[in-house]
């Protein structure tokens, strides 16, 4: 697969990965995650500088902006989630805390 092809299907995954986040359907976000961690696997294997066009250099670039967009987009969706997930497992340490402390006390 050559560079452009790579950052076109990295493109379309990164569509996809918005449309995961925003239904929160967080195992399909983390598959295709995975996916687009192997098609970056790819260019970064590559090495060898390409020449493109100057087009093609323009559709790299828009590709480039578009991830970037898209990858914002995901963690528009996904920080708030996190941050929930954040508080309630803090939330949990803080209970386990309190029981601990309070918990040897109860028996007596």
């Amino acid at each position: 697969m050559n560079t452009l092809a790579l950052y076109e299907s990295m493109s379309a995954i990164s569509a996809q990965m918005v449309e995961a986040a925003a239904a929160c359907d967080w195992d399909r976000l983390t598959a295709l995650e995975k996916d687009c961690a192997g098609l970056a696997r790819h260019l970064e294997a590559d090495g060898e500088p390409i020449r493109l066009s100057a087009s093609e250099r323009t559709r790299k670039l828009a590709l480039i902006h578009r991830i970037l967009a898209d990858d914002a987009e995901v963690r528009r969706h996904t920080e708030p989630w996190m941050e929930q997930v954040k508080q309630f497992l803090g939330g949990g340490a803080r209970e386990r805390s309190i029981r601990r402390a309070y918990g040897a006390h109860a028996g007596q």
